[in-house]
């Protein structure tokens, strides 16, 4: 069974506190940058690769055997406090949230530092002005440094989404034809009703 994207729960929350305490502790935002890149690479190398996702959430490895290839994949390739917390996560039975403490971690480190992630996500590719466009009205408005990640939907048909962690701010068209639809189909039922009552009237 693979790793799954999830939002942060109590369990991620506590492990990434004692992470980002150890990382601060020991270098701050330098530290603490340099975990959060480790931690990502690990996560991008799950998402492309579903052997190494399987073997990070596999319940069916002992332990003791796992540790010894974290050992042999990962030193030397992440921070070293990384790889020490990827042994904890083994012993503690815990690499299968890996995704919520990544999430957690990141999260309490735009806090820190005053930045915010968004996820802006168009029908069609944007440019590279048109994404720091987007991220300089973005950071005006939320008053915080904006880390624009672009990304392409071709369902949401043109205008634009923002997800900026667990919330949605949508501005797609296929938004807006659905909320006219569903006007239009809420507006058709009472249209007919009021017609049906003159109907009705009108025998009486």
């Amino acid at each position: 069974m693979p790793l799954i994207d999830a939002q942060p729960d109590a369990v991620a929350q506590v492990y990434a506190q004692s992470l980002y305490e150890l990382a601060d502790k020991q270098g701050g935002q330098s530290q603490v940058e340099d975990t959060l890149g480790s931690l990502e690479a690990i996560l991008e190398l799950a998402r492309s690769d579903k052997q190494f996702s399987e073997f990070l959430a596999s319940r069916v490895l002992s332990a003791d055997k796992r540790e010894a290839s974290l050992k042999k994949m990962l030193d030397g390739r992440v921070d070293d406090l990384v790889l020490k917390f990827m042994l904890v996560l083994n012993n503690k039975d815990r690499l299968g949230h890996l995704s919520p403490i990544y999430a957690a971690f990141d999260m309490m480190a735009q806090d820190k530092f005053g930045r915010v992630e968004v996820d802006v996500i168009t029908a069609e590719p944007l440019s590279a002005e048109e994404v720091e466009s987007i991220r300089e009205r973005l950071s005006t408005a939320l008053t915080k440094d904006v880390i624009a990640r672009p990304s392409v939907d071709p369902s949401i048909i043109g205008g634009v989404r923002f997800r900026i962690g667990d919330r949605l701010v949508d501005a797609s068209v296929a938004t807006r034809l659905r909320r006219m639809r569903d006007q239009l189909a809420d507006h058709g039922a009472a249209e007919i009703k009021t017609r049906a009552g003159r109907l009705l009237d009108s025998t009486d």
